[in-house]
């Protein structure tokens, strides 16, 4: 068996966030629907958008690296948009869905950022220039958005989330 260099584990990492990135890009829509607050609708809807270019920025990573653009199973992003069902289930019609919504997007946001973090630092030591600069517009992306999310959390959605339905 051959050893395993940090080039399989550079394109190992890939496929699995290329897995999450597409289903991330299925999951938006549907807690655009599920907020309550036009502002998270919108933020989610934007993400979206953003998702698109980074699912293509991915792509061409993986032509970088002479390999076909497929996903492996990414059971951390399972785990949270399972979570994120739940909230959106147990949570429905309530003043704290939005603030479970945005909780759940930004554990999202975070587990993207330390992927993309890993895969640049990576692809600087596999001297793979282009793709660096393609996974650090990514890794910008997804640090921009998780503080948007955090300052419309703090700037109106954790307070909604304490208000009891009239």
């Amino acid at each position: 068996m051959a050893e395993k260099t940090l080039n399989d584990l550079f394109h190992e990492t890939l496929r699995d966030i290329y897995y999450a990135e597409r289903k991330i890009l299925k999951s938006l829509p549907k807690m655009a629907r599920n907020a309550q607050s036009d502002k998270l609708k919108n933020a989610f809807q934007k993400h979206r958008d953003e998702t698109e270019g980074q699912v293509e920025r991915l792509q061409q990573v993986f032509e970088i690296i002479g390999k076909n653009a497929r996903g492996k199973t990414c059971q951390a992003i399972e785990g949270i948009v399972e979570e994120a069902e739940e909230i959106m289930e147990e949570f429905k019609g309530a003043p704290a869905l939005d603030a479970g919504l945005l909780a759940a997007a930004q554990a999202v946001e975070h587990y993207e950022i330390s992927r993309y973090g890993t895969l640049v630092a990576w692809a600087r030591e596999l001297g793979l220039k282009d793709a660096v600069t393609l996974l650090e517009q990514t890794l910008a992306e997804e640090s921009k958005t998780d503080e948007a999310l955090t300052k419309l959390a703090e700037a109106a959605v954790n307070q909604a989330a304490q208000k009891k339905a009239a």
